[in-house]
């Protein structure tokens, strides 16, 4: 007999001491067929129908409808094994895979503003890095170059016949806000009162600066307004993205640590991010860490790993096999009496290692089915023919 049962047995016999109610005499066993559970004898032996052994079965009833009484024997060969739980100190890390990806509010799209076609390019691959202010490319645009010489001719008539007739000051204003919006940098318009020359193209600058992820034209090709000609990429700051299975998201608390290993590098960094949507084919999750990037040492698609770090803190916690779990929920056998056992809802909490946090339905106390619990439920099953789960709310 191994240690754990015996002290089961100790345990059984401790609590009974003052309860004989409670004690399973002769008269209160029978012997049925695990196959055929309407044969029903007094003594040992075989079924008369099958030809089994016959097992011991308690005629016994139990106190409420979710509870379950067991015979020794059936407590033995189950190795039926249970401990009084109590609050204590858990914590733990929960280590998750990840990759680096581009931070989404750092990247900028640079789109045409008028119809025209692509005369230069001054940047032609992915990876080019682009400062803010340098010029991106040559544009054709008849559109453009008409409103460039409206600009031309409203700044001579005003020298020619001053704003006596005609207040061409608003119409200055009006062409200037034109050019602006097509594009136009304030010092090209400058240039352009000065010089007199639309010129036949005209330089678009970038607003903003980045790496090139996203390179949409090509020298010669015509585009659209509003139409994509490249996107960029601030990589100062970048996402660490680490997926999460639904069983895992409990362990993630918001005060947790997150360190993040990339490569030889380590270090930590804040969670942004807890994706509330949960990917219903896979069941997993996905939460984001920030972290900086100042000397571009990291890059976007570089594999990472995090580590979530759980402060310990004062819980009541089982180890993971004692727990039942299911689309429905998650319950435990708890022992009401000698060999009397009835199944609980409970509320789980974080993992780590071997145990599981309850968070509710469960008190400091309560002596819960460690081993065995599977074949509990198998066992309720098969003498009641439903689920014990069947109807049950926390």
């Amino acid at each position: 007999m191994k240690a754990a049962q015996i002290l089961l047995l100790i345990f059984f016999l401790a609590a009974c001491k003052g309860k004989p109610e409670k004690e399973v005499k002769k008269e209160e066993i029978y012997y049925t067929c695990s196959m055929d559970p309407q044969v029903k004898q007094s003594t040992p032996g075989k079924c008369p129908i099958c030809g089994m052994a016959l097992v011991e079965a308690s005629k016994l009833k139990p106190n409420g409808d979710d509870e379950i009484i067991l015979t020794e024997q059936q407590v033995l060969l189950s190795n039926i094994s249970v401990d009084t739980i109590h609050n204590g100190m858990m914590g733990g890390q929960l280590i998750l895979t990840a990759t680096v990806n581009f931070d989404q509010a750092k990247i900028s799209a640079i789109s045409s503003r008028i119809m025209g076609r692509i005369e230069k390019l001054y940047f032609k691959n992915q990876g080019d890095f682009v400062k803010k202010g340098d010029k991106l490319y040559e544009l054709y645009s008849e559109d453009l170059n008409n409103a460039k010489k409206e600009y031309i001719l409203a700044n001579e008539k005003k020298i020619a016949l001053g704003n006596s007739v005609i207040d061409f000051d608003q119409i200055i204003r009006s062409a200037k806000n034109k050019l602006l919006l097509w594009g136009m940098t304030e010092s090209q318009i400058q240039n352009l009162a000065v010089a007199k020359d639309a010129g036949s193209t005209t330089s678009i600058y970038s607003n903003a600066s980045g790496y090139i992820t996203t390179l949409n034209v090509k020298e010669g090709e015509y585009v659209m307004e509003g139409g994509m000609i490249a996107q960029l990429a601030d990589l100062s700051t970048l996402w660490v993205e680490a997926q999460v299975y639904s069983s895992e998201l409990s362990e993630i608390k918001k005060d947790a640590i997150a360190e993040i290993q990339i490569g030889q590098e380590t270090f930590k960094g804040k969670i942004e991010f807890i994706n509330s949507e949960l990917n219903a084919d896979s069941r997993i999750n996905m939460i984001r860490v920030s972290i900086p990037n100042r000397s571009n040492q990291f890059k976007p698609g570089m594999p990472a790993t995090v580590t979530i770090v759980n402060p310990k803190h004062n819980m009541l916690s089982l180890p993971i096999d004692a727990v039942l779990r299911d689309g429905k929920g998650a319950t435990v056998w708890v022992m009401t009496a000698m060999r009397t056992f009835k199944n609980i809802m409970v509320e789980t909490g974080m993992e780590t290692g071997n145990q599981i946090e309850i968070t509710s339905g469960l008190e400091d106390g309560d002596v819960v089915v460690i081993t065995g619990a599977y074949l509990l439920n198998s066992e309720y099953i098969f003498k009641r023919g439903a689920d014990p789960m069947e109807g049950m709310k926390m």
